[in-house]
């Protein structure tokens, strides 16, 4: 065998060795892209969570992003919530409305940016914030250091999460669950303390500052805030775009004052051709929809992930060119006819038959 490969090798030209090199680096290439890739998308926690929320893949995460124009509500939501309910409880069996998580059919949450002024015994600070409501640290489980979350469905809203920054400024520690807060004159116990994600695209996005999560009724009464402007659903998709449609028609905002995003697909091949189509266009906005940081870092991923797409497309079609090339010049320069083949294909048949009756006649001498 190793002489026959060895043999193999010495009848190569150096182009037909050249060119194989070429194939085999170009095929190299495109695997490292594309693990990469996929490794990086895996990891933006805030498009995954249709994926914690379902492992058997049956769910879809929407995201839909206000134009500042539009107001709004909690009421609204929960008429919204009613609706897919009754959607849902129309299309699922019984087996699948009992799902992994008890009765609940479905999460969501929404969130509101402005600014606060935290106060605390030792210092003050007036920083970005995200008022809550919902599920938003399930849709967000941003990396703790201390404590934990609190929910925005909670009956008392006079919870605070920090990021690493505020509680150095508030208390000169990251250590400070429990710890008490002022926002507006009214004490806030500090749930937890997270650490804000890193990187180029994170600090271009909005995370290159202190910021504080709070309920999205203290954002309103004791900060500035513009209103709702995101709202995020994680539901079962019994047929494709089921949960998409379901927002678009019944949530109640014109298609044209809102940006939709399905985020459990927004990164496979079929989504990101578009992204690709509108390449030079997709940065303008005329609906003046302002992204929170999370959107901004997964729009930055789509642009890396278009235009990987292309050259995976480029790097696979190389070896895919050269095999081409190679077996169309095999072909023309064969020595034999079709003809030829199909006796070699007769003869092969018939030594088949013959085997298969001499098998035969051997099993009926026993």
């Amino acid at each position: 065998m190793a002489l026959k490969i060895k043999d193999f090798f010495k009848s190569l030209s150096i182009k037909q060795i050249v060119f194989s090199l070429i194939a085999l680096m170009s095929f190299i290439l495109y695997l490292i892209l594309t693990l990469w890739s996929d490794f990086k998308v895996a990891h933006l926690i805030d498009q995954q969570a249709a994926a914690r929320w379902d492992e058997e893949g049956g769910s879809a995460q929407v995201s839909c992003f206000f134009a500042e124009r539009v107001e709004v509500d909690e009421y609204m939501i929960m008429s919204f919530e009613k609706q897919l309910e009754q959607s849902l409880n129309e299309v699922l069996s019984e087996e699948d409305k009992k799902g992994e998580k008890g009765e609940r059919l479905f999460i969501d949450a929404y969130s509101s940016m402005g600014t606060i002024e935290v106060i605390s015994e030792k210092g003050q600070l007036k920083a970005s914030a995200i008022g809550v409501g919902g599920d938003f640290f399930l849709f967000h489980p941003i990396q703790l250091v201390s404590g934990g979350y609190f929910s925005g469905s909670d009956l008392m809203k006079d919870a605070v999460v920090l990021d690493e920054d505020a509680a150095w400024q508030l208390f000169g520690s990251s250590d400070i669950a429990g710890m008490t807060v002022w926002i507006g004159n009214v004490p806030h116990h500090v749930a937890g303390v997270i650490k804000r994600q890193e990187g180029r695209f994170a600090e271009r996005a909005g995370l290159d500052k202190t910021i504080v999560y709070v309920s999205n009724e203290t954002l309103a009464e004791y900060g500035t805030s513009s209103g709702i402007s995101v709202y995020e659903v994680t539901a079962p998709n019994p047929v494709k775009g089921f949960v998409y449609n379901c927002i678009k028609e019944k949530l109640g905002v014109e298609e044209t004052d809102m940006v939709m995003v399905e985020n459990s697909s927004r990164y496979l091949k079929e989504a990101l051709i578009p992204v690709i189509l509108d390449y030079g266009t997709r940065s303008m906005q005329i609906s003046a929809v302002r992204f929170p940081y999370w959107e901004n870092i997964a729009r930055g991923w789509e642009d890396v992930k278009a235009l990987i797409l292309l050259f995976q497309f480029i790097f696979l079609m190389i070896p895919i060119i050269i095999i081409a090339v190679y077996v169309i010049g095999k072909w023309r320069h064969r020595k034999w006819t079709l003809k030829d083949a199909g006796h070699f294909l007769i003869d092969v048949k018939d030594q088949m038959v013959l085997k298969m009756k001499g098998e035969k006649d051997r099993w009926q001498d026993f």
